[in-house]
């Protein structure tokens, strides 16, 4: 999961007009969750833990864990059984792990997930309500589809979407496991050709908890070329948006479609001590009509503006 991701602004535009109606409700009459948007692209629906709440979280396909905030940790008297290694878009940071009994999100449960118990600052400066972030280790248990011209969250658990989402089947890339990541849990990783990078395969993470596509610095010759075009921020723009600095538009491939003049950013003050990752950057959600995720058969669906 990245801090400095939640603090991207960058008002993003794609070019594909597609011609796939979205429904109003989840496919194959899944029950749906509707939830609240933050800033126009965070995701937070309520969660309960070992039967309390519900608690405000942040639906983050880019976090490999569930994220509890401290404070919330404390009042549910969650016990911590050591500690796990979290990497962000600039720094790498130890966090403290503890096990819930159960998560519930709608109705929707899952026995002792891995949770991180972490300070949520730069979440909740977007949103001080937000109490945690619901990762992988939750959501990699249902398909999910995001909806985002209709607002709508679709998690099942008996597979009735796969056979009602209609679109090409985009197989997820499975890199190895990053030094100090958790290997036992799953990433969302696509193959895309980026104009930039001499129209080659780039990994990019999925991302829920992003509102702006983001490359990381990089020892890639081809990769170091674009980001040696970024160009920072001026003085009037925010410190969190100081934080990055933009990159050249990029026409990106993504199976066979096309999505126009994508706008990454890179960030500028990257923090010492980062493992090494497989992937070149993250992609938002935000940026599809729908995004559709099988985590069986490891493939996505997805359906630009």
């Amino acid at each position: 999961m990245a801090n400095l991701k939640w603090f991207a602004s960058l008002v993003v535009a794609v070019g594909v007009v597609s011609t796939v109606s979205a429904e109003t409700h989840c496919p194959g009459n899944v029950a749906s969750i509707t939830p609240r948007i933050v800033q126009g692209a965070l995701i937070v629906i309520p969660v309960k833990i070992n039967d309390a709440g519900p608690f405000d979280f942040m639906v983050d396909t880019g976090s490999q864990i569930v994220v509890i905030d401290p404070s919330l940790a404390s009042q549910l008297h969650l016990k911590v059984q050591g500690t796990v290694g979290l990497v962000s878009a600039a720094n790498y940071a130890a966090a403290s792990v503890t096990i819930p009994d159960a998560l519930e999100a709608g109705s929707h449960r899952v026995e002792k997930p891995l949770a991180a118990v972490q300070d949520l600052g730069p979440i909740q400066a977007a949103d001080s309500r937000i109490r945690g972030v619901l990762g992988q280790s939750f959501l990699a248990h249902f398909d999910m589809l995001i909806d985002n011209e209709h607002k709508l969250l679709c998690l099942d658990e008996t597979h009735t979407m796969r056979e009602k989402v209609r679109g090409e089947h985009i197989q997820l890339v499975a890199p190895p496991p990053a030094e100090s990541e958790l290997a036992y849990t799953e990433r969302l990783v696509l193959s895309v050709r980026l104009s930039g990078i001499a129209n080659r395969q780039v990994l990019l993470q999925l991302d829920s908890g992003s509102d702006v596509p983001i490359l990381y610095p990089s020892t890639d010759e081809a990769e170091g070329r674009i980001l040696d075009q970024a160009v920072r921020r001026n003085s009037s723009a925010s410190k969190a948006q100081q934080a990055f600095a933009v990159l050249p538009p990029q026409d990106m491939r993504i199976g066979a479609r096309t999505v126009s003049q994508v706008h990454f950013v890179t960030p500028v003050n990257v923090g010492l001590n980062i493992p090494t990752r497989n992937e070149a950057g993250l992609l938002p959600t935000t940026l599809f009509k729908r995004v559709y995720i099988n985590h069986a058969d490891h493939f996505a669906v997805i359906e630009p503006w």
